[in-house]
C-alpha cells in the first residue's frame, strides 16, 4: 500500500513526464509551420527538436551532483520553473535565433527535472513498488507522446503553432504547486561534498563538441569537433578517477551489468526517438497530409506504449527486468527492418503494423530497463546511477535527432524539406531506419551480456 507521499511523488513525476515529452513531440508536429514562419532551411529546421535535447544532455551530469547536494525536490522545482521561462520566451520569440535560444532553455530545465524525478522515485518509494512507479512514469511519457500528435495537430491546424505551448503552461504550474505544498520531504545524498566545477566544465565542453560534431559530420568542422569532443571526454574520465568528490563517479561503470544495461538504454532511445519525426515527414511531405491528419495516425504507437509500459513496469518487480527489456528490444529490431522498407508507395497498413511492433517493443523495454539500471547499484550510488541513466537516455535521444540532421544534410544538402524532394526524403528515412535496426541489435547483445554477468555474480555469492 503506497503512502500519500509516494502517491504524490508518482503523480508529480507522471505529470512532469507528460509535459516534457508532449513538448518534444508536439513541436515535431508544428515544425513545418514554425520553419515557414521563421524562414528556416532543412538544417536549421531539424535543430528545432534537436537543440532541446542537446541542452538537456550537456547539463544532466552537473545537474545531478547539484541536485544531490541541495535536494532533489528543490532541484525539481527549479527545473520546472526554468521550463516555464522557456515556454514564455518561445511565445515571445521574433527570430529563429531567439526561438532556438528558448528551446535550449527548456532543455536546461529538463536536465534538472529529469534527474530529480528519477532520484526521488528511487529514494522515496519502496523497492518492491519501484518498478510499478517507473512504469507509471514511463506511461506518462507515452501519454504525452500519445496526446501530442493529436492535440498539437488540431491546435496547429486551427489556432497556429503557438497554441500548443500555451496549453502546457498550466500543467507545469500545477507541478510546482504540488511539489511545494504536497511533498513535505526532501532528499539529499551528497550534502557535504564540494561541487566538482572543473569536471563539470570538461564534461559540458566535451559533450557539446562531440554531439555537435556528430550532427555535422559531413563537414570538416564537424569531424574536428567530434574528435576534440572525444578527447575532452577521455580527459574528463581520467580527471574524474582522481577526484574525491567527482561530478560523476566513473568507477560505477566497473559494474558490468550496470554498464551493459546503460548501453542498452542508449541504443533503445537512439532508435526510438527518430520514429515520430521521420513518420511525420512521411505523412506531411510524402503523402501531403495536414498536421491534424498526421497526428491522428501518429497517436497509434504512443497509446500502445502507454498500455504496455505500465504493465511491463509491474512485471519488472516480479521477474528479471532486463529480460523483459530484451524481449522488447528484439521486437523493435523487426519493427525497424520493416520501417526501412517504407517508400512513397507503401500501404498505410504496412506502416501501421511497423508502428505497432515498434511501440510494443519500446513499451516492454523502457521501464524494465530503468528498473534494471537502478536495481544494479546500491543506494549510495543512486545519484550516479540516475545521472548515468538520464545521460545515456539523453545522449541516445540527442544523437538520434542529430542523426536526422546528419543523414538529411548528407543526402539533401541545404534543400528545404518539401514534397518536391520526396524521393530524397524517403531515401534519408530508410537510411536512418537501417541504422536504428543495427542499434537495436547492439542493445539486445549487451542486454544478454549484462544478464549473464549479473547471474555469474549471484552464483559466486
Amino acid at each position: 500500500m503506497q503512502s500519500k507521499l509516494e502517491k504524490y511523488i508518482v503523480l508529480i513525476s507522471f505529470i512532469s513526464s507528460i509535459v516534457g515529452v508532449f513538448v518534444i513531440n508536439g513541436v515535431i508536429i508544428g515544425v513545418p509551420d514554425i520553419a515557414r514562419e521563421f524562414g528556416m532551411n532543412n538544417v536549421i529546421e531539424n535543430w528545432i527538436p534537436t537543440i532541446f535535447v542537446f541542452a538537456a544532455i550537456i547539463l544532466t551530469v552537473p545537474a545531478g551532483q547539484l541536485a544531490g547536494k541541495i535536494g532533489f525536490k528543490k532541484t525539481l522545482i527549479i527545473g520546472c520553473t526554468i521550463k516555464l521561462i522557456g515556454f514564455i520566451g518561445i511565445l515571445l520569440a521574433t527570430s529563429p535565433e531567439t526561438f532556438l535560444l528558448f528551446r535550449a532553455i527548456q532543455g536546461i530545465g529538463v536536465a534538472f527535472s529529469n534527474v530529480s524525478e528519477l532520484a526521488i522515485i528511487a529514494l522515496g518509494i519502496k523497492e518492491e513498488s519501484r518498478g510499478k512507479a517507473l512504469g507509471i512514469t514511463a506511461t506518462g511519457v507515452y501519454v504525452g507522446t500519445s496526446a501530442a500528435p493529436v492535440i498539437c495537430g488540431f491546435l496547429v491546424e486551427n489556432f497556429g503553432w503557438k497554441s500548443m505551448f500555451y496549453i502546457t503552461i498550466p500543467f507545469l504550474v500545477l507541478c510546482v504547486l504540488l511539489m511545494i505544498f504536497k511533498l513535505d520531504s526532501e532528499w539529499k545524498v551528497d550534502e557535504k561534498i564540494k561541487i566538482d566545477k572543473k569536471g563539470s566544465i570538461l564534461y559540458m565542453i566535451g559533450t557539446f563538441l562531440f554531439i555537435y560534431g556528430f550532427s555535422d559530420l559531413v563537414t570538416p568542422i564537424g569531424k574536428i569537433c567530434l574528435i576534440i569532443g572525444l578527447i575532452f571526454l577521455i580527459v574528463f574520465a581520467i580527471y574524474e578517477l582522481r577526484q574525491k568528490y567527482p561530478v560523476f563517479n566513473v568507477k560505477i561503470f566497473k559494474n558490468r551489468s550496470f554498464t551493459s544495461y546503460n548501453i542498452a538504454g542508449f541504443c533503445g532511445y537512439f532508435a526510438v526517438t527518430v520514429v515520430t519525426t521521420i513518420l511525420n515527414y512521411h505523412f506531411q511531405y510524402i503523402k501531403g497530409w495536414d498536421p491534424e491528419t498526421a497526428g491522428l495516425i501518429l497517436i497509434i504507437s504512443p497509446i500502445i506504449m502507454s498500455i504496455t509500459a505500465i504493465n511491463a513496469g509491474r512485471l519488472s518487480d516480479k521477474y528479471h527486468p532486463q529480460k523483459i527489456a530484451l524481449i522488447g528490444m528484439t521486437i523493435s529490431i523487426f519493427a525497424f527492418i520493416l520501417l526501412s522498407l517504407v517508400n512513397a508507395n507503401t500501404s498505410l497498413h504496412i506502416i501501421i503494423i511497423a508502428m505497432i511492433l515498434q511501440a510494443l517493443g519500446m513499451g516492454l523495454f523502457s521501464s524494465p530497463n530503468m528498473n534494471a539500471i537502478i536495481g544494479s547499484v546500491s543506494k549510495d550510488n543512486i545519484t550516479d546511477a540516475t545521472g548515468a541513466l538520464i545521460t545515456m537516455r539523453s545522449v541516445g535521444q540527442t544523437m538520434s535527432l542529430s542523426l536526422i540532421t546528419l543523414v538529411f544534410s548528407w543526402i539533401m544538402g541545404n534543400l528545404e524539406l518539401s514534397s518536391k524532394y520526396a524521393q530524397m526524403i524517403v531515401q534519408s528515412s530508410q537510411t536512418i531506419c537501417v541504422i536504428c535496426a543495427l542499434a537495436c541489435i547492439v542493445g539486445a547483445i549487451v542486454s544478454i551480456i549484462g544478464i549473464k554477468s549479473e547471474n555469474k555474480i549471484k552464483k559466486e555469492l
